[in-house]
């Protein structure tokens, strides 16, 4: 089914909806972690159970190996390793794949981490650059395994036994990614998801690092979605993520914006379906995406998931989960998979959040969704020219799982005076539900300098957020509440390509403002009191939802946050929880997670919003089993396999001030 609109009709919300969970999606083999999320539907979930409630407390660092390759350093002087090590292993016959900190392919031993082999690199300055992506992919037939790898603007095929580029691949092994269309728009092809294999087909989304960057251009070339002959390299197709004519929702661009507008492509991990032969794609945010007065529409396929199918790269299906967005709230996370029944009727579900903090609950056969998904009317947007929809797409179940939208009830009231400032500092703005749109400031002394919006660009949910328990019908949202994003529009630049000017000023962690008996702060500072956001936590979050009923069963703050701050130190508060990106690991009975690191982009600076522990909570409860401190913070996804009879879990580390790395924790 294809639809430019989640569904309209409002089904009776009396309806008893009974979900009972199953088995997920083909899950890898129980002592094995065969994709970067677990498995293609990305549960992050691992059915392993030698850690148990009872021995978890035992465990110790196994092994300990740099992210840095020394070699590399060594022939470019100055050269530095990125802190942000994204890369989740995979792990095949015992040999562990990933990448390392300049995105090189690495296979080392999963029950000593000693490096088997490691990916060659080029004799030039720019083949030492590099950065990780999430994570790579296998392939097999017969005797020929490969590992299929995006470094830099390429993708790569090397032979799992050698490491050694696969010359029937594209040109000596590598095929070039940069897009073609619309140059010089399309600049460096950039890509932190990492390939997805199916069949013989390896799906690859990325970006361009082009004029469309930087938020306020609307000229941008479309970040397509493409499919590559796994034995060859051979371009298959192409999915216009800007439809164009005679494609489905062309029409969705009015004013012609089709010609010009740009971006939409998939930075998170994409997710498929083996058996129905779908891969699942979520979308990103359109070109300018706080402003859209020249792009009259919904805007397909921005802020879509998309079912395409993997041998002919045409959409069967479509969902947008905001239309026409002003907010930059990207289709973000992998789409989980896991079958449910409801009402007696089995269905393949697909499980999508985005950066507002819905999770949008889909029959992923055919994208109609499993619980009503009602259009409601919005606040519309005051700015000239600007057409905003008239009504988005709200989930009827679940319900949200962080905070949307900011009223006074949401501000910090820890102690009078906080609330006391915090009102101060939010009376210079507007506020309102979620979706309220950005404003133009007030030429008025005293009159609104911009709309205060809740989730912000970052947003709550992002890769890291899921997983989903097969066992339980459990999904598990990870989110972070950094505080409020100041939005504003201005007037008309003087560049033809560009949209009216904008502001985006974070909560700006780490500043400080003066007390409310003093001068009014800035604008850049506004939104923060004392480095603590306006309003009040938990600022990270763990959100249990029993998919059985479409409804929370707990909710736990992860980590203390902010709660020794100056400010805060003498109030005995419980844990806050940090504003950062852990992503979770499930077993049998356990979720894993760690706190986060700084070296995460798009987290704050400031110490109270990362920390280095690791822990175990009972999957259940939500109650904190165990924990220990990690050498850092975490920056990607632990993941678990079985080695010779012992459970290991592998963690990826960094921070500003600490070298990445992989941690592997074991049992004695």
């Amino acid at each position: 089914m294809a639809h430019a609109r989640p569904l309209r009709v409002l089904l009776s919300l009396g309806a008893v909806v009974t979900v009972v969970a199953a088995a997920s999606q083909a899950p890898a083999p129980s002592t094995e972690w065969q994709y970067y999320g677990g498995d293609k539907g990305f549960t992050r979930y691992s059915p392993l159970s030698h850690i148990t409630r009872d021995n978890v407390r035992n465990l110790r660092i196994a092994w300990r190996r740099p992210a840095a390759n020394a070699k590399l350093m060594a022939a470019f002087p100055g050269t530095q390793p990125n802190a942000y090590l994204r890369s989740t292993p995979i792990i095949v016959d015992g040999v562990l794949y990933t990448q390392d900190a300049h995105g090189l392919v690495i296979a080392l031993d999963g029950e000593t981490g000693r490096t088997i082999w490691e990916q060659p690199f080029g004799s030039t300055l720019d083949d030492a650059r590099g950065a990780s992506t999430r994570g790579v992919d296998y392939w097999r037939r017969n005797a020929d395994a490969r590992i299929l790898a995006i470094r830099g603007e390429y993708l790569y095929a090397l032979d799992a036994a050698t490491g050694r580029p696969v010359p029937a691949f594209g040109e000596a092994g590598r095929v070039l990614l940069r897009f073609t269309d619309r140059q010089p728009l399309a600049g460096r092809f950039n890509d932190s998801t990492g390939p997805l294999v199916l069949g013989n087909v390896v799906v690859v989304t990325g970006n361009t690092a082009g004029a469309g960057d930087g938020g306020n251009i609307k000229e941008a070339a479309p970040e397509d979605v493409r499919g590559f002959d796994v034995e060859t390299g051979k371009l298959l197709w192409r999915f216009h993520v800007v439809p164009r004519p005679g494609e489905f929702g062309n029409e969705t661009w009015g004013n012609d914006s089709w010609k010009i507008a740009g971006d939409l492509g998939a930075w998170n991990p994409m997710t498929a379906d083996a058996e129905l032969g779908y891969v699942y794609v979520p979308l990103s945010s359109p070109t300018a995406a706080w402003y859209g007065g020249w792009r009259p529409g919904d805007n397909l396929f921005a802020n879509s998931l998309v079912a395409l199918d993997v041998k002919t790269g045409k959409r069967v299906w479509h969902f947008q989960t905001v239309h026409h967005d002003l907010w930059d709230w990207d289709t973000i996370g992998p789409p989980m998979l896991g079958e449910i029944t409801v009402d007696g009727r089995r269905i393949k579900a697909v499980m999508q959040a985005n950066k507002a903090a819905f999770l949008y609950v889909l029959d992923r056969t055919n994208g109609r969704p499993v619980w009503p998904i009602e259009e409601r009317p919005v606040p519309q947007s005051t700015v000239p020219g600007e057409r905003s929809s008239p009504t988005q797409p709200f989930p009827t179940k679940p319900p949200a799982f962080d905070l949307q939208g900011i009223s006074d009830a949401d501000l910090i009231d820890y102690t009078t005076a906080l609330k006391e400032r915090a009102r101060t500092i939010a009376k210079q703005y507007l506020m309102g539900p979620v979706f309220t749109p950005p404003s133009v400031p007030s030429d008025q002394t005293g009159g609104p300098k911009g709309t205060l919006v809740q989730p912000g660009a970052w947003g709550s949910a992002n890769w890291n957020t899921g997983a989903f328990d097969p066992d339980t019908g459990y999904y598990y949202a990870i989110s972070q509440t950094l505080g409020p994003a100041n939005r504003t529009a201005r007037k008309q630049t003087a560049d033809p390509r560009a949209t009216m000017e904008y502001a985006d000023f974070e909560p700006a962690v780490g500043a400080t403002n003066p007390p409310a008996s003093q001068a009014p702060p800035s604008t850049m500072d506004a939104i923060s009191i004392d480095g603590l956001p306006i309003i009040k936590g938990p600022y990270g979050r763990i959100t249990a939802i029993d998919m059985n009923r479409g409804e929370p069963v707990w909710m736990k703050a992860n980590g203390d946050g902010p709660r020794f701050h100056p400010l805060l130190k003498d109030l005995n508060l419980p844990p806050l929880g940090y504003p950062n990106r852990p992503a979770p690991l499930l077993t049998k009975t356990l979720l894993f997670l760690g706190e986060g690191s700084n070296a995460i982009s798009g987290t704050a600076g400031a110490d109270w919003t990362w920390g280095t522990k690791f822990r175990a909570y009972d999957k259940a409860t939500g109650s904190v089993i165990w924990e220990m401190d990690l050498p850092s913070g975490t920056t990607a996804g632990p993941m678990t396999y079985l080695r010779n009879g012992k459970q290991f879990i592998v963690v990826s580390v960094g921070a500003r001030n600490h070298p990445p790395e992989y941690v592997a924790l074991s049992l004695p």
